[in-house]
């Protein structure tokens, strides 16, 4: 009979959830590591055309510390035809979005943690081809300065919204809200 009580205790045992341990691993029996407290993760990077008011102005500031000292001193080349460029791009909400995003790559990719290669990494798969874009003949800049003694700007229009959001935004003013769509 204790024998049996004994079998009951040690199935009981086995059955229940581990206690709770500073590892990951805990449940396979690692130990944990005591006294090493968890790193908070880093916050999560967004889109700076998410961001708004001084949240943006001050993001948009930092970026543009970084465009005007360093990327294009480094790497803006000369400003031709095929290759325009503008002073005033931060008008620009694709240009921005653009070199937001490869700013957000520079500062990965020259962590110690990306390696030895991480630069050329980001050189390879993320400057050429952003700078490509940004700086094309018919890119985002295409109206703006294509000769540096005729400094110029202007912003091209987009292609007007979808038939789909103009009916809804007609029926949202019908009932009474202007500007708002339904959905």
């Amino acid at each position: 009979m204790d024998q049996s009580a004994e079998q009951a205790r040690q199935l009981d045992s086995l059955a229940s959830a581990p206690p709770p341990t500073d590892s990951p691993f805990g449940a396979f029996g690692f130990p944990g590591f005591a006294g090493v407290a968890p790193q908070p993760a880093p916050p999560e990077p967004r889109p700076i055309l998410e961001l708004e008011g001084e949240e943006y102005e001050d993001e948009l500031d930092a970026l543009s510390d970084w465009v005007d000292d360093f990327l294009v001193r480094v790497y803006g080349a000369e400003v031709t035809t095929a290759a325009p460029w503008c002073e005033q791009w931060q008008e620009h909400a694709d240009v921005v979005a653009w070199l937001h995003a490869l700013w957000l790559a520079y500062q990965q990719h020259k962590d110690p943690e990306a390696g030895l290669s991480g630069l050329f990494v980001w050189h390879r798969d993320f400057l050429t081809h952003a700078m490509a874009t940004v700086r094309a003949a018919s890119g985002p800049l295409s109206a703006c300065m294509t000769d540096p003694d005729r400094p110029a700007h202007r912003l091209l229009p987009g292609p007007p919204p979808s038939s789909r959001t103009t009916a809804e935004t007609a029926e949202s003013e019908e009932n009474g809200e202007p500007g708002q769509a339904t959905g």
